[in-house]
């Protein structure tokens, strides 16, 4: 598993508030940080300074910088894609190709004195990442990672962001990509809707976006693109993306016993192997409470996203929890005991059979 990553933009605010920031984060097992120097309005050394504070800051606290740049900037700063010395001064762990060079520059940057990691772009879809390894690149330094795309409509689309991420993964290079944050205001530009990679999370909360990547097992590093996410949103994605296994959240139905409770949110489920298109199965908890008693109730029809258990009625399966994955009748001897948020639905076309999970409450 990667690391968790958050984004600042020193250029729009304060030392202060970036500090803060930091510090939140950190408590909640952040580690990277995503900035971005793609053009320096003004005087550059104050400019330069200001950002070099913070990254220094974010390094005394154990976490690490990787800053978005584009070759215009080498230019204006008077730097050579062979010497990348200044990257080190200001305290960065590696910088961001915006846009890329021809890839014979890439692998040699790769190979800089310094150790710096060079990331480059995963969204475009081109032979790009083939051409910067037939130029034999230090591949422990390259990563790789997903724009964020702030115009809403414009993010890209789960069939061109799996076949990007394939090539990469194909390769076992570094990957990242950005979750957005339902609150935060700001990003690089002055226009943004979200700063996600994938359009389908744009307006969905930062655990359902998380736990999508985390189930899709493709991606290293996942980042926050827009400042700045609440409390709530940091912990949340930590304990989506850090905890030991993937949960998804859910509404009760009314009236449900302590012992159903127990059987939904105190178990590991493990989904069982030999699989039905009608459901997913977790059959340890039939064994674990055998002796209760379950009266049926909450016997209506079920659709997809239905959290169910087993009642009295059910002979030899009551206890066990299960989880609807498409309309079926329900014959009187399933409750339905909750429901799937339903943001988070599409989350259990992603879980496969023998992988574990929890269930809890959306906070």
């Amino acid at each position: 598993m990667g690391n968790i990553g958050i984004s600042i933009y020193p250029a729009k605010s304060t030392f202060e508030h970036d500090k803060e920031y930091l510090d939140l984060a950190r408590k909640y097992g952040f580690k990277r940080i995503f900035t971005s120097l793609l053009e320096i309005e003004g005087a550059a050394d104050e400019i330069i300074n200001k950002f070099k504070k913070i990254i220094e800051y974010g390094n005394s606290i154990g976490m690490e910088t990787i800053l978005d740049i584009n070759p215009g900037l080498f230019k204006q700063l008077n730097i050579s894609y062979d010497n990348l010395g200044f990257f080190k001064q200001i305290g960065a762990y590696g910088i961001r190709l915006d846009l890329g060079f021809t890839g014979l520059e890439e692998a040699q940057m790769t190979k800089n004195p310094y150790d710096l990691k060079i990331e480059v772009n995963m969204s475009s879809g081109t032979k790009y990442i083939e051409n910067i390894l037939s130029y034999h690149p230090k591949k422990e330094n390259l990563y790789a990672s997903h724009n964020f795309y702030p115009q809403r409509y414009s993010g890209i689309s789960q069939l061109h962001f799996e076949e990007t991420t394939a090539l990469f993964n194909k390769y076992n290079i570094h990957t990242a990509a950005f979750v957005t944050s339902q609150q935060g205001e700001f990003g690089p530009w002055p226009v943004q809707a979200g700063l996600c990679t994938l359009e389908q999370h744009r307006q969905l909360p930062i655990q359902t976006q998380v736990t999508h990547y985390r189930l899709m097992e493709t991606i290293d590093d996942l980042i926050i693109g827009n400042a700045y996410a609440t409390e709530n949103e940091l912990k949340a994605m930590s304990e989506a993306y850090l905890n030991l296994h993937p949960c998804f959240e859910i509404k009760l139905s009314e009236g449900i016993s302590e012992v159903e409770k127990k059987i939904i949110f105190d178990e590991v489920h493990l989904y069982r192997g030999d699989r039905s298109e009608y459901m997913i199965r977790s059959t340890s908890t039939r064994i674990k409470y055998k002796q209760e008693s379950i009266p049926p109730h909450h016997t209506e029809p079920i659709k997809k996203g239905d959290i169910l258990i087993c009642n009295d009625h059910f002979g030899q399966y009551k206890g066990e929890a299960q989880i609807a994955l498409k309309e079926m009748e329900n014959e009187g001897n399933r409750n339905v005991v909750g429901h799937l948020e339903e943001d988070a639905i599409f989350l259990l076309d992603y879980l496969k059979p023998w992988s574990t999970f929890q269930l809890s409450f959306r906070v």
